[in-house]
């Protein structure tokens, strides 16, 4: 059994540290058996390493290595590459296809991106781990393969299988063994022995000298969070190696390249409780609503009950204040239009008629009375509002003239401006 250094030095592989480490250690192990593995780890930590290191290592070595990327087949035709079809199964099957499966017989298949599957794929997918059949895509004819499966994936299984994007029985055959590689702020030691081999790559594909980084630039290039991981370095370090004819790098000329946000591997806190008005779905806000008139209709209910039992309105309003003020609100407006409503139960209802006074014969003695005229375009609703605001404009918003005028109670008219929002 090779050393976790030989197989470091043979894949090309660079780092030191324990997680890697381990990763490399139990593909080494698993690598003799047709164990199914699943390797896990942010974009960009270098997942592509570990199947080849496994396949090299087995005993299917001299045979075929074959890496589907998942996410970039479309969802229409991943059964017929991974699978094959018959001539004639859909439109544009002009001739029998042999699957990415039926190739790779004997050999070792990488499923990168395991987790974009569609559940109908996830299913044929099952059948070839529980007993090494397949169908071609229509096709009724049952066909066998001998294939070590080593998947990855970047997502959270678990919260996908929670979502139902992805099966759990396929989960638990996938992940017989679980190699994590780590993401690269967890590897701090390693970052700069990367960036040195990138930049080493690039001088000599491009034919120039390696550039080298200052102390401080070193200690930011260190601190970075490095969300893309070891592919973003690479993009970093060939853009320098490219872009700078000063081929010592400072501080000030690494930060013009990193990222302005999230620029140190600094703690920060996130927030992963959703709050109460945080919904997921139009659903969701309509059940909200439901709900809420809902209580608000059994509180009306309650209310009504208790009057009908008492008939004493002080002594309801009192008992039930609580209610009141959840049904009714107790901002500072709602709390004025109370009052103003105790103040409408205490006066009596009465019609104020204008005193009789000696005026010339000149001046309409029904100036109060309101000539209307009639038009058809106008419904009910509108010319009640009409004549509402009307009256309140002439006597300037005071209630009691004006319900005076229209012939309704107080309280009436105090119901019909609040209806009509005015």
């Amino acid at each position: 059994m090779e050393s976790v250094q030989a197989i470091k030095q043979r894949f090309g592989i660079i780092g030191n540290t324990l997680a890697l480490n381990r990763a490399i250690e139990k593909a080494i192990r698993v690598a003799p058996t047709d164990i199914s593995v699943l390797v896990t780890g942010e974009s960009g930590v270098g997942k592509e390493s570990i199947p080849k290191i496994i396949h090299q290592l087995s005993h299917r070595k001299h045979n075929k290595y074959i890496a589907v990327n998942c996410g970039a087949i479309p969802e229409g035709t991943i059964d017929s590459e991974l699978f094959g079809h018959e001539k004639g199964a859909f439109t544009g099957a002009t001739a029998t296809r042999s699957g990415y499966f039926e190739v790779a017989d004997g050999g070792t298949i990488f499923l990168d991106e395991v987790g974009e599957l569609p559940l109908t794929t996830q299913v044929r997918l099952l059948r070839i781990l529980e007993n090494g059949e397949f169908l071609k895509v229509g096709s009724s004819k049952v066909q066998k393969t001998d294939v070590r499966i080593v998947a990855a994936t970047n997502a959270n299984m678990f919260e996908a299988i929670e979502k139902e994007k992805f099966r759990e029985d396929l989960y638990y055959r996938l992940s017989t063994v679980d190699i994590h590689l780590p993401p690269l702020r967890e590897r701090q030691e390693d970052i700069h022995l990367l960036f040195r081999k990138f930049a080493s790559d690039f001088a000599l594909k491009y034919k120039m000298p390696t550039v080298k980084l200052t102390d401080d630039a070193i200690q930011l290039l260190v601190k970075h969070r490095w969300s893309g991981n070891i592919r973003q370095l690479r993009n970093i370090a060939e853009q320098i190696s490219v872009l700078e004819q000063n081929r010592t790098i400072s501080a000030e000329a690494l930060k013009s390249y990193l990222p302005s946000s999230a620029s140190t591997n600094l703690p920060a806190v996130i927030k992963t409780s959703k709050s109460e008005s945080d919904f997921s779905s139009e659903r969701e806000i309509l059940y909200k609503v439901l709900f809420d008139m809902k209580s608000d209709l059994n509180d009306l209910k309650k209310l009504t009950m208790e009057l009908m039992k008492n008939g004493n309105t002080k002594d309801v309003e009192k008992d039930n204040e609580h209610l009141i003020q959840k049904i009714y609100g107790d901002d500072s407006e709602d709390k004025d239009d109370i009052a103003f409503e105790e103040d409408v139960e205490d006066s009596p209802e009465y019609l104020s008629i204008p005193e009789h006074v000696n005026e010339p014969s000149t001046v309409d003695k029904y100036h109060f009375a309101e000539e209307i005229e009639e038009e058809e375009t106008l419904s009910l609703h509108d010319k009640e509002l009409e004549l509402i605001k009307k009256s309140l404009e002439r006597h300037h918003g005071k209630r009691k003239l004006a319900a005076a005028e229209l012939g309704i109670s107080e309280r009436t008219l105090y119901r019909k401006i609040k209806q009509y929002d005015l």
